[in-house]
């Protein structure tokens, strides 16, 4: 390993963080294996041995106000994305419990829109308080850029950590969206911590940002700090402005999974969307230098098979599926 590897590897192992020039340095080892076997050290020295597993449900659909231009759930664009309003309570339930007897350790309520807000609201509330009531599984919430308000109502009713994505680096977020900042994100953030939560929040690569943005990113998160972070890689979907972007190669992948593990070194990082592009065995390589959590399974009817063949995958990784 260089010099400059082995004194970044040191100073995190010794408890120490890297500095802002240092994490834009590591760029210039970029596509080195000498970087991944630097993030792979960290990863077996400060991360945990269990992989931190959740699965989602979408519990209100579409007609979303916001541009964000790489979503199928905006108003802006046509894409065919399914629209319904607030999936009924048995139905919420039911997946829940499926999720936990899948072994699945999270359970994560998704809605679309700027915000959730009145009724929608407190019926998810009571969605929740049934999940926690009937099925016992660590509930998260995925609500938009609600007020200290609405983030009390979902902690009274048990839900422990909020997700909300900054999505990309500041510089690059208005290019992206132009109906609300990363500012709103934070405002959203620092409400939810107020009222007791955990924070989830990471964003999606390879929307058109350069790689320094990606540093960059990694940076503006580690301020907010969340426990876990997902990193989505852009599935480009027909009908958004992003239908045709350039897909990042398997070596940004890994650049941009090591070093965020270099600037997050204990946090849970977190497979999310686009991860089915990767082959096996580069999973298996994200795995081993950064990847300790992931959004796992799929729609009720097809959950067991998919989370099968997770539990193998980061078994073989050398992690212990929870």
């Amino acid at each position: 390993m260089n010099a400059f590897l082995t004194s970044i590897t040191d100073k995190i192992l010794s408890g120490g963080m890297i500095s802002e020039s240092e994490a834009y340095s590591l760029l210039d080892a970029s596509g080195n294996e000498q970087l991944y076997d630097a993030a792979a050290k960290v990863t077996a020295a400060l991360c945990p041995k269990e992989f931190d597993s959740c699965s989602i449900i979408n519990v209100r659909s579409g007609r979303c106000p916001e541009n964000c231009r790489w979503c199928a759930q905006s108003a802006h664009y046509s894409t065919g994305c399914e629209e319904h309003g607030v999936t009924p309570r048995e139905e919420c339930i039911e997946a829940a419990r499926a999720n936990h007897q899948a072994g699945i350790r999270r359970f994560s309520l998704v809605a679309s829109g700027r915000a959730v807000r009145g009724k929608d609201l407190d019926e998810m509330c009571g969605i929740i308080r049934g999940i926690q009531s009937e099925v016992g599984i660590y509930t998260c919430a995925s609500m938009g850029l609600l007020d200290k308000d609405g983030l009390q109502k979902l902690w009274d009713s048990g839900v422990r950590r909020y997700h909300c994505n900054l999505e990309t680096a500041p510089s690059h977020f208005p290019e992206l969206c132009t109906t609300h900042t990363i500012d709103d994100k934070i405002a959203t953030i620092e409400c939810a911590r107020q009222v007791g939560m955990e924070i989830c929040s990471g964003g999606i690569i390879g929307m058109g940002e350069t790689a320094r943005q990606r540093v960059e990113f990694a940076l503006t998160l580690r301020k907010i700090d969340p426990v876990s972070i997902p990193i989505n890689i852009l599935c480009p979907i027909p009908g958004t402005p992003l239908e045709k972007a350039k897909p990042l190669s398997d070596t940004e992948i890994l650049d941009t999974i090591a070093i965020f593990r270099l600037i997050h070194p204990s946090r849970q990082l977190r497979f999310a969307g686009g991860r089915t592009r990767l082959t096996r065995d580069l999973q298996l390589k994200a795995l081993r230098i950064g990847i300790n959590g992931g959004i796992v399974g799929d729609l009720l009817t097809t959950i067991g098979s998919k989370v099968a063949q997770d539990r193998k995958l980061v078994t073989e990784a050398g992690y212990k599926f929870q």
